[in-house]
């Protein structure tokens, strides 16, 4: 997945992946971590979702990292959030007062900019890469996250063939084959949602389930 393939979404509009609400799996899971109130969470590949706004209401300070720059300013934007723009590096870094969202390349990021979050939350940035490039993305998100972080992981599978990604599948035994070397990891739940979804019901998927994972980070 080139970097052109998400600008050319986000600048046709293209955004399925984005939710018009809070996602509901987060409401129900994010609590079972029990984080203070204050901590710092990350979200890789965060777009412009409104989950950001859920997880700062809780009392978080958010940290994002999208590379679509209008992504970003959308969010800011679309939730009338005033804002600041600087630059860290090779990141535009946009903050308001419990957000900041880091505007470049999530392989780039620097990890320093992570050092003291506790925890994270991965809706839709493990499932938009395919499976070649997938195992980069873990290794990436290890090296970003601390020690003892806890996060919530949203995933999807499905019969791969099927159907072209993104979303792509990725399987429990995926998961406990590439993430297990860096973090502890526990499925809270699978449901089958093939019925609420309405792309994969007409290209003829057969089967779709959803699932939560709780992680620790190693070390």
């Amino acid at each position: 997945m080139q970097p052109s393939f998400w600008h050319d979404k986000w600048a046709s509009q293209q955004i399925g992946f984005h939710l018009d609400e809070v996602n509901a799996l987060l409401i129900a899971n994010w609590p079972q971590l029990k984080l203070n109130p204050g901590a710092k969470v990350f979200v890789p590949l965060c777009g412009k979702s409104l989950d950001l706004c859920y997880l700062a209401e809780q009392g978080h300070e958010v940290i994002g990292c999208e590379l679509n720059a209008d992504a970003v300013e959308q969010f800011f934007s679309d939730n009338q959030l005033a804002v600041t723009k600087s630059f860290q590096g090779e990141h535009a870094c946009y903050q308001t007062e419990q957000v900041t969202l880091y505007q470049g390349d999530f392989f780039t990021l620097p990890s320093d900019y992570l050092s003291d979050i506790s925890g994270f939350y991965d809706r839709a940035a493990l499932i938009a890469w395919p499976e070649a490039m997938r195992l980069s993305y873990v290794q990436q998100l290890a090296k970003l996250i601390p020690p003892s972080s806890l996060g919530v992981l949203v995933t999807l599978d499905y019969p791969q063939e099927t159907l072209n990604g993104p979303p792509f599948a990725v399987s429990d035994d995926w998961i406990m084959a590439h993430m297990s070397e860096y973090f502890e990891v526990e499925r809270l739940s699978c449901e089958d949602v093939l019925a609420v979804n309405p792309r994969f019901v007409k290209k003829q998927v057969p089967w779709l389930t959803e699932s939560v994972y709780r992680l620790k980070r190693k070390g």
